[in-house]
């Protein structure tokens, strides 16, 4: 699901496009008072990539999501999409180019109805007028959601928690969505689930920035990814030769 209309930089012409990263973050410093979450890290998102960013818990990266997405302001360095500065932009104006976030702990609003929730989506202004057509793919994609239209959303298991979650994302037409551990507190058969939605949203055209602690997983999933330690990019690849490399066998797989 994508707009069909994406952003572009003022003064730009569409062939300039062509050989820029739809993201990039250069150089990004984010600190919370003394203390600093990430240093130096750099990074690019091709246009229709699949690209995993792992690392241990508190290794910055979902400090990393929230720089990227407008929450959090960074101390230095920039973040760029379609070539255009947004470093700093508030979230809403961040959603509305076209980047968005499925958030660590699914974030919905309990006390509104499944639909409720959808429609809280469909309210940027890049999504304004499709409405109905957007609510018809979410729920094809998820007919769980069409069946549980009217039943509160804090009532849903997890994983229908998390289905409500990206389908709340997908009503804004986003570009990239930023997934930030979208794992996290799921059975194991419901995870192998969520990775396949993430395949499968990105087979359709979708840029997905995926954040996560689940290494294996994700290096299987992604064709390119990033290590992220202690605030740092400290190894990149490709999945498959960063799935080999000794250093995270033993550092996260425990082999």
């Amino acid at each position: 699901m994508s707009s069909e209309q994406g952003p572009r930089a003022a003064g730009m012409r569409a062939t300039d496009t062509a050989s820029i990263p739809l993201l990039s973050v250069r150089n990004l410093d984010l600190c919370y008072g003394d203390a600093r979450a990430l240093e130096g890290v750099s990074l690019d998102v091709g246009e229709g990539q699949l690209v995993a960013i792992v690392g241990a818990n508190g290794a910055g990266k979902t400090s990393l999501v929230r720089a990227i997405a407008g929450i959090a302001k960074p101390r230095g360095g920039r973040v760029l999409y379609r070539g255009q500065d947004i470093t700093g932009l508030d979230s809403y104006l961040t959603c509305n180019l076209g980047i968005g976030q499925v958030a660590e702990g699914r974030q919905i609003f309990p006390a509104l109805t499944v639909e409720e929730n959808l429609e809280v989506g469909a309210m940027l202004p890049r999504a304004r007028g499709r409405t109905r057509s957007s609510l018809h793919e979410v729920y094809g994609m998820f007919p769980v959601l069409a069946e549980r239209r009217g039943q509160l959303a804090g009532t849903l298991s997890g994983g229908e928690q998390q289905m409500l979650a990206i389908g709340r994302c997908l009503m804004g037409r986003p570009e990239c969505i930023l997934f930030d551990e979208p794992s996290l507190g799921l059975a194991p058969t419901i995870v192998q689930e969520v990775f396949r939605w993430i395949r499968r949203l990105n087979d359709a055209g979708i840029t997905i920035v995926l954040i996560e602690q689940n290494v294996a997983a994700s290096l299987r999933l992604a064709p390119r990814a990033y290590v992220l330690e202690n605030g740092r990019i400290v190894m990149e690849g490709t999945g498959e030769a960063l799935l080999a490399d000794d250093r995270v066998r033993k550092a996260y797989l425990g082999l």
